[in-house]
């Protein structure tokens, strides 16, 4: 039972670094978005699509 105890505490430690990971993908995500979406309103659908693919990656990783 310590052991378990223990191992959560310890592994609590590791929230703040996973939410900077996450924080950093939305960041890129919406940077990627936000480029892709201009390059759809400006006519380059093959840009627009590719830098909406490498957000959407993002999460798959």
């Amino acid at each position: 039972m310590i052991f378990v105890i223990f191992a959560s505490s310890a592994f609590a430690g590791s929230c703040p670094m996973m939410a900077k990971n996450i924080d950093a993908k939305i960041k890129e995500a919406q940077k990627l978005r936000d480029a892709g979406m201009k390059a759809h309103e400006s006519g380059d659908h093959a840009k627009s699509e590719e830098l909406l693919n490498q957000a959407l990656e993002l999460f798959k990783s």
